[in-house]
């Protein structure tokens, strides 16, 4: 994998680890920040190795937002040039299952940036909220979008409108996180996670997060029909045979991702 500045990216086993690496900016997310967090993702997901990929941040925070001091003498001409949300589009189609471990602040594009993750572990000292609108603006990397749909557009509305954080407890409560532990334990456990994924059938979690995914914008019927055409799909699968052939027989199974 390349050199990174922004970011320090390994690979332990099976699982693809990305660790924001700016702690003293508390991880503000520059585009060249972005720009390597996308890189690595994609490298992950192209890497048949790879079943699970971690997100975290170095430091006391998980990414305390965008960097500022680049954004703030720009203008809608610029940022139509730069076109700088396009890195944060190419992380919806990854397939990959992809965990955040959000330790300490999660703000506007770092809390964007965990919403984009599959599943979020939290710490108990962890906290949440897009505070763009006391800068005079709002989410632009898909905030607005994400959170409504978790939790609906009147709890949304209230945490966009006045910019409060939202302790980790919370989060949890609303459905926004996955797990909440202890800070001393957040790795340990998303990587205990991280390797219980690695351990099931790929390509079956692969189209379960695209079954996923759709039900949340699809209609019901519609739905159902795209979730039928995968499960028919996997039956096409060695794992699908190797599965079904190991629970007749009482034993592990081996999955392969093939």
């Amino acid at each position: 994998m390349s050199e990174f500045v922004s970011i320090a990216a390994r690979q332990e086993g099976a699982v693809g680890i990305i660790e924001l690496a700016r702690p003293d900016v508390l991880n503000a997310l520059s585009r060249q920040m972005v720009a390597e967090i996308v890189a690595a993702v994609e490298a992950f997901d192209r890497n048949e190795k790879v079943r699970v990929i971690v997100l975290t941040g170095r430091g006391r925070a998980f990414a305390a937002g965008a960097d500022i001091q680049e954004m703030a003498k720009d203008d809608p001409i610029r940022l139509e040039w730069l076109n700088q949300f396009a890195d944060w589009d190419r992380l919806s189609i990854v397939k990959t299952p992809m965990i955040a471990a959000v330790n300490g602040l999660a703000l506007g594009g770092g809390f964007e940036l965990a919403l984009s993750c599959d599943l979020i572990v939290a710490s108990s000292a962890a906290e949440f909220g897009f505070p763009e609108v006391n800068l005079g603006v709002m989410p632009g990397a898909g905030g607005t979008q994400r959170l409504t749909k978790l939790i609906g557009p009147k709890r949304a509305l209230e945490w966009l409108w006045t910019g409060e954080r939202l302790p980790a407890e919370e989060a949890h409560k609303l459905g926004i996180v996955t797990r909440v532990v202890s800070p001393e334990l957040l790795m340990e456990e998303t990587m205990r996670l991280a390797g219980r994924l690695a351990e099931q059938p790929p390509l079956a979690l692969r189209l379960i997060k695209e079954a996923v995914q759709k039900a949340v914008d699809y209609p019901l019927y519609e739905g159902m029909q795209f979730e039928r055409k995968n499960f028919y799909l996997l039956f096409a699968s060695e794992d699908q045979k190797e599965g079904m052939a190991a629970f007749l027989e009482k034993r592990k199974p081996r999955f392969q991702g093939k």
